[in-house]
């Protein structure tokens, strides 16, 4: 038996980009039609690598710094989940460069809480393993906030269990616009300690 099952849910890539650096005052992104994915992640995306340093979401495991397995490649993040953010801010969409997301996913219910080690394939065979629930943090807020001033600051509450997840590459290969992605779930029950 599998330890991963297929799901009959999937769901179509609506946006790809790219943040080709990182900036302590605003998110900069670059809107991609396709994205040719490796072990490492997307090149010249600065959350690509094998290997990246810890930060303050592990800092529980491992002094800040610490070099350790990257299984934050990629920003996965769904269409409707952007939108009930942008009704919450008062906003009329949320643009996806503004939170530096890698791939905007439409008709995945509950996205940002599809279980850790779950399976996203697409056509072609190119697979992102889910690492976790992606955590709302400042950086979007001052973007929007820059964009949309009076806006910003209330995004950390309006995304919070609405941010995505964060994933890694497990097969190598190419996403593009338009692409179907289908749900493969662990075949396991609820951790009940």
């Amino acid at each position: 038996m599998p330890a991963l099952k297929k799901t009959d849910i999937s769901g179509t890539i609506v946006w790809l980009g790219r943040v080709p650096h990182r900036d302590a005052d605003e998110i900069e992104t670059d809107g991609l039609t396709e994205m040719t994915l490796t072990f490492a992640g997307l090149e010249g995306e600065v959350h690509a690598g094998l290997t990246r340093p810890s930060c303050s979401r592990v800092s529980t495991q491992y002094p800040r710094g610490t070099e350790i397995r990257n299984v934050r490649q990629l920003s996965v993040v769904s269409e409707e989940e952007l939108d009930r953010i942008a009704a919450s801010l008062g906003l009329p969409q949320i643009d996806p460069r503004w939170l530096g997301a890698s791939v905007v996913i439409r008709g995945i219910p509950d996205f940002s809480h599809v279980p850790p080690s779950s399976r996203l394939q697409a056509e072609g065979g190119c697979t992102l393993t889910v690492d976790m629930q992606n955590r709302p943090c400042h950086l979007p807020a001052m973007t929007i906030e820059a964009v949309a001033e009076g806006h910003g600051k209330g995004f950390k509450q309006a995304a919070k269990g609405l941010r995505g997840v964060t994933a890694w590459v497990e097969r190598e290969g190419i996403l593009r616009l338009g692409h179907t992605v289908t749900l493969h779930v662990p075949d396991q029950r609820a951790w009940a300690p």
